[in-house]
């Protein structure tokens, strides 16, 4: 700058300063209108280290096509959770019934959230911290904590796509090697082992053949090393993927995204020709109205809407980030959220056609165990033949015969019938019987492929579809790590690629243990839910009341094209706020009132026992919550004392392709600098095309130029429409 420029001589100088930027303009050299920065806070120019900046971001990656965009969301939202544990929820809480709550959750929680991180996502491209290091320097920790969750998840998540990895291969045969229990020599005699005929094959191929679990967290029993290779070969998949970044990972969102709707819709087609297979799905739809009322029922809605929408982990914002600014994300965030709830209902629908073919072979099998009790009562003449109806005859024993005849003889037997040991045999009994996460995709549904004809074909589409959904998934929580860290410390995409899932591999040798599936149920139940609820209710506020609902709908309004609906402002500022700070006050009293445990395989009883955590496992439990949660007041003590610098200090006017654009952020009032730029606004040509502003609901006021002090995207020069913007 020259010597005589009136900026230099403000230095020296105690008067005010009225000049406008056109005048400031006027006393400099040429400016290259592409590439060029007016510093007015006396700072030394960089030439090079700006147009290294201005090249990031105008070289960032980018979507190949608006499709494989839109593929890599579904494949994020869509996860092993909507097939197991979606199902489960509806079933327990009211059949169709728990449809509406999660409808109407979805639409007042899910679908405005969503949207929000989409939007920030794409306006700022940056990732998670980023985008809260820009919007709101002091809620920075946001995108830390997100991270960090992501980290934790992805620990144990991947560990579930092994478990998938190991079943494929042993899908490669006649038959199914769980389909029975196995022969074991004790001498000369061959005998079934105790601990599968006491449970059953399915069970005793998963807890002993797969996991070989101990009999509780605090045994090790050292690393089950066919489950360490396939944890290998799940984080190889992983780090492949997401080697070159949406480059890579983007072209296998193709396949992962669309085959698992190719295996549930032929899952699908071949069981609703299953016997029972109708007898499922009623009792599925059937609504439980009273349900409704439940406030539990409301609360497990919106956890399920929570985590199967990806909220907080920071994977939705990172794929945005990608996009162009006019890119319509309003009409992605509805689509995905839609697709995602059909999803779940059609795999709802594909689980329940097969469990309701399971229960049928169950209760049929029911009927025969105790078909055959009853005749050895009547040879033994502890029954009498006149109890029996003439009409049943016990060579074609139905359901419906074996249940009259149930009935008769509890009847006569009163003071007696327990002595006998007969089940009733309901089938509604076998079907309200709940299964969820791994005891319905490796116990309930691997015993239900075992009566199919060729079993070994379903299974292996059935593995194969879990594995797509589970890799999908770790692509979005692996992209909510690396995008930020790479944007923010410009670290090699690469290295830090790979160093991270080999780092996480070696973490994640824990869940492999024999006692390693106690350490997945401790991370799946503890070290999200609360961390990210409070990540959650912090972005939305963060947006909606730290930086301004209307400044908020006012730059969507630019960036899109179009005005939001009203319906948006008002739950981003009060409904979803609400909602969210209810959530987490039901979760933690939750976590007070069920102490903390877990379902313990016992090897000598051949069944589950419910057993609470002991005190190093609790320690590490609290430390998983505290750990995820303490970026958030860390780096808001670090800024709000200014023992960091937020980077948000600085003030540059940038010219791009004939386009000015303004960030401003922690000025004084009283602060020179704004001085210079709004003292005289009359003075001050602006560049931007006159547009109206978003003021609220129902407000048509024309715009005028921003002057709030901390306002971050910059009303008066920044155009939304500039795709290259440096933020």
């Amino acid at each position: 700058m020259p010597k005589n420029s009136k900026v230099t001589q403000r230095e020296h100088s105690s008067e005010h300063v009225t000049e406008s930027v056109a005048d400031l303009l006027a006393h400099e050299e040429p400016v290259d209108y592409k590439r060029s920065v007016l510093n007015v806070t006396g700072e030394t120019w960089d030439k090079q280290k700006d147009g290294e900046e201005e090249l990031d971001v105008e070289n960032r990656p980018a979507w190949n096509s608006k499709l494989q965009y839109i593929l890599a969301q579904i494949g994020y939202s869509v996860g092993l959770g909507n097939v197991w544990r979606f199902p489960y929820l509806c079933q327990k809480n009211g059949g169709g019934a728990y449809l509406v709550p999660y409808l109407v959750l979805l639409i007042i929680i899910g679908l405005p959230l969503f949207f929000l991180e989409l939007a920030v996502g794409q306006r700022i491209r940056r990732g998670s911290i980023g985008v809260w290091n820009y919007i709101c320097p002091r809620l920075g920790g946001i995108g830390y904590a997100s991270c960090l969750v992501c980290f934790f998840v992805g620990l144990y998540y991947n560990v579930i796509i092994g478990w998938s990895i190991f079943y494929f291969f042993k899908s490669f045969q006649y038959p199914l090697p769980w389909s029975e229990c196995p022969i074991v020599k004790n001498g000369s005699v061959a005998i079934v082992e105790t601990e599968c005929e006491r449970s059953s094959a399915t069970t005793y191929f998963w807890y002993r053949e797969t996991l070989d679990i101990s009999n509780s967290i605090s045994e090790s029993g050292g690393l089950n090393w066919k489950m360490t290779l396939c944890l290998l070969v799940a984080w190889s998949l992983v780090g492949l993927a997401m080697i070159k970044g949406i480059q890579s990972s983007g072209k296998v969102m193709y396949f992962s995204s669309l085959f698992p709707y190719v295996v549930l819709v032929c899952f699908l087609v071949r069981g609703l020709l299953l016997r029972g297979a109708v007898d499922g799905i009623m009792h599925m739809f059937t609504p439980k109205l009273d349900k409704m009322l439940d406030p539990q029922v409301w609360r497990e809605a919106a956890t399920q809407v929570f985590f199967a929408l990806g909220l907080g982990f920071g994977g939705v914002i990172a794929f945005s980030s990608y996009n162009k600014q006019d890119n319509n994300c309003h009409f992605d965030a509805t689509l995905v959220s839609f697709i995602n709830f059909f999803t779940s209902v059609l795999a709802t629908l594909v689980v329940f056609a097969v469990l309701g073919f399971k229960a049928n072979i169950m209760n049929e099998k029911c009927v025969v165990e105790n078909a055959e009790k009853i005749l050895g009562y009547l040879n033994t003449n502890v029954l009498s033949h006149d109890l029996i109806p003439p009409h049943v005859n016990f060579s074609h024993l139905t359901a419906k015969d074996y249940n009259e005849m149930y009935r008769v003889i509890m009847t006569v037997k009163e003071g007696h019938f327990k002595e006998l040991g007969l089940d009733a045999c309901l089938l509604e009994d076998e079907l309200n019987k709940s299964v969820q996460g791994t005891g319905l995709a490796f116990i309930a549904f691997t015993e239900a492929m075992t009566h199919f004809p060729a079993s070994p074909f379903w299974s292996v589409m059935f593995f194969l579809m879990l594995i797509n959904l589970g890799l999908g998934s770790m692509i979005g929580t692996m992209s909510g790590i690396t995008t930020p860290i790479i944007d923010t410390f410009k670290v090699r995409k690469e290295v830090f690629t790979v160093g991270c899932c080999i780092f996480a591999f070696v973490v994640g040798l824990i869940f492999v243990q024999r006692s390693g599936n106690y350490f997945v149920t401790m991370f799946d139940d503890y070290s999200a839910t609360l961390p990210l609820t409070v990540v959650v209710i912090l972005e939305n506020i963060a947006v909606a009341w730290i930086y301004g609902t209307k400044k908020f709908m006012q730059e969507l309004t630019e960036m899109l094209g179009f005005q939001p609906y009203q319906f948006y402002y008002y739950t981003w500022k009060y409904v979803s706020p609400i909602c969210m700070a209810v959530l987490m006050t039901a979760s933690i009293i939750q976590l007070g009132v069920s102490p903390p445990g877990y379902s313990a395989w016992i090897r000598e009883e051949a069944a589950e026992k419910f057993l609470f955590y002991p005190t190093w496992a609790m320690a590490i439990l609290i430390s998983l919550i505290i750990l995820a949660s303490l970026p958030l007041p860390l780096v808001f003590i670090l800024r709000q004392f200014h023992l960091v610098s937020d980077g948000s200090n600085t003030l540059s006017v940038t010219y791009k392709k004939g386009r000015m654009m303004k960030d401003i952020s922690n000025l004084e009032d009283n602060d020179e600098t704004r001085f210079i730029l709004s003292k005289v606004p009359s003075e001050t040509p602006s560049p931007m095309p006159t547009h109206r502003s978003y003021l609220g609901p129902g407000s048509n006021s024309p715009m005028e130029m921003s002057s709030a002090p901390n306002g971050r995207y910059g009303s008066g020069y920044l155009l939304a429409s500039t795709p290259e913007s440096e933020l």
